[in-house]
């Protein structure tokens, strides 16, 4: 199984450095004529990392920032969930790719502002904090709400969901739960919508903003996704991204990964299993959702397509065999 394509939790990758303050002795940190040589970077007030520490790791960033929480906050929103393993939170903005600050909610406490961070002093409740590998973060539920708001859209609030289920930091019952307890919050309106339509077990953001064309712009009906698909045999055909039950319809979002000539080839098979089960297929592709008039116009085709077979007739089913649950379970599906 590509990792690329299913592996929405990914561990933290060793070597990171935590920063250190001034040492006058110069053996757990810099002097101070050291710290304004080449040889350290100034992580935050008073705090460094040797100079050959990445700057621009995801991980690296996160901790340098999170380690200036002392007495209260936490690292939250999209930081928060990447340290807790949640892998597409990228801590850059979609499509450009621009940095983003590292999110800590400190509630009363004071911390000296700094272009690398971005300060809320919401209230942070004791239960909403964990010690997590040396630094203070949000719970997932918390960071989750804070990312949700921070977008402060709809579709975008939605991969967010998906992503930090599909990572396994919580269920969307927990998720449905802790907003249901945030009455008066600023975006809790947001989060709420999102929520409702949250629970579609994608794993990946560009299958979730597929879904959501076919739902919200399609107008059709709520799909499955990620689901198994046998012969009447007990073999598996695939796992398609997305499924129309009744219609007896799939969609498939094949990113640029897909272009390379094995790939490609192991694509073209799927698809070929699928129809001779009977199976109408689309595609999106790396670009399209763009437009989503062009989508939306393929989804009703191949939905016309499609041939609305009684149960009885058909020649593919979603009952797992036998072999099934320990087959996934052991490739983590």
């Amino acid at each position: 199984m590509d990792e690329h394509r299913w592996a929405s939790w990914q561990p933290r990758p060793h070597g990171l450095i935590a920063p250190v303050g001034l040492d006058p002795a110069g053996r757990l940190g810099p002097t101070r004529n050291q710290a304004r040589g080449p040889r350290w970077r100034q992580t935050s007030s008073g705090r460094y990392v040797p100079a050959t520490a990445d700057a621009t790791a995801v991980h690296q960033r996160i901790l340098e920032q999170g380690t200036r929480i002392r007495d209260w906050g936490a690292v939250t929103g999209w930081a928060g969930l990447r340290w807790r393993g949640a892998r597409f939170f990228e801590g850059s903005t979609f499509p450009d790719g621009e940095e983003l600050p590292v999110p800590l909610v400190i509630g009363s406490a004071c911390l000296r502002p700094d272009a690398r961070v971005s300060i809320s002093s919401e209230q942070l409740a004791p239960r909403e904090r964990e010690l997590v590998d040396g630094i203070w973060v949000a719970t997932a539920e918390r960071a989750l709400f804070d990312e949700v708001r921070r977008h402060g859209q709809h579709r975008q609030a939605v991969v967010d969901i998906e992503m930090a289920v599909a990572a396994g930091l919580l269920t969307m019952v927990q998720f449905r739960d802790y907003i249901a307890g945030r009455q008066a919050w600023t975006g809790v309106g947001l989060a709420r919508e999102a929520a409702a339509v949250a629970g579609l077990g994608c794993r990946t953001p560009q299958e979730v903003r597929m879904a959501l064309v076919w739902i919200l712009d399609a107008g059709l009906p709520r799909p499955m996704c990620n689901a198994p698909v046998f012969d009447l045999e007990g073999h598996l055909l695939a796992i398609v991204d997305l499924l129309d039950v009744e219609a007896e319809c799939v969609g498939e979002y094949q990113g640029a990964d897909h272009k390379d000539g094995a790939h490609h080839r192991r694509d073209v098979a799927r698809e070929q299993r699928l129809r001779d089960a009977g199976l109408e297929c689309f595609e999106v592709v790396g670009g399209d959702l763009a437009d989503r008039d062009l989508v939306v116009e393929r989804m009703l085709a191949a939905r016309q397509r499609s041939a609305f077979r009684p149960l009885a007739e058909r020649r593919w089913t979603l009952e797992q065999p036998s072999w099934w649950a320990a087959w996934a379970a052991e490739r983590g599906l």
